[in-house]
């Protein structure tokens, strides 16, 4: 009888530590799990920072694109008006109208506006400009920039206006 209590506790000293190993075996694959769930998290919250981080950057560079777009035609007029100022003889009268245009464009670039370099002659490329016709030339042009009608900018690396150019066909 002795011998079966010995048994019977040892039994259950047995089972005991069965169940304590099992609940320590499920609290490790809980724990993780839950390890595993709080990469995944910190992974996620890092790339939204990232994201986000790259989003304000991005914004913060493009921010007057619309203030500035909107002021490219009356760029464009000045550069003409100064133009035709120097076909007249006294052009003296339009020193005025050099100095604010000088200004204007001054301010245009601290703030990122960069006039893109488009000469004729140049070899013609869709993805940075737009031809708005094309005239029969000779096989040296063909393909080539004849005439500059209206001048590209960029605003940081983003292009906000392709210039217009006529091509050689």
């Amino acid at each position: 009888m002795a011998k079966k209590l010995v048994n019977k506790k040892q039994t259950k000293i047995t089972s005991s530590k069965q169940k304590n190993q099992n609940q320590i075996k499920d609290l490790k694959l809980e724990l993780k799990e839950e390890e595993d769930k709080y990469l995944r998290l910190f992974a996620e919250f890092e790339n939204y920072k990232k994201r986000t981080s790259k989003e304000r950057i991005e914004l913060y560079k493009t921010a007057g694109q619309e203030v500035i777009s909107s002021l490219l035609p009356i760029l464009d007029d000045f550069s003409r008006a100064i133009k035709e100022s120097k076909k007249i003889k006294s052009s003296t009268d339009f020193v005025g109208l050099e100095l604010i245009f000088n200004k204007f464009n001054d301010v245009l670039k601290t703030n990122g506006l960069l006039e893109l370099d488009v000469t004729t002659g140049d070899s013609f490329d869709s993805e940075l400009h737009e031809a708005i016709s094309q005239i029969k030339s000779d096989k040296k042009n063909s393909g080539k920039i004849i005439d500059v009608i209206e001048k590209g900018y960029k605003l940081g690396d983003k292009i906000i206006r392709f210039p217009k150019v006529v091509v050689g066909q």
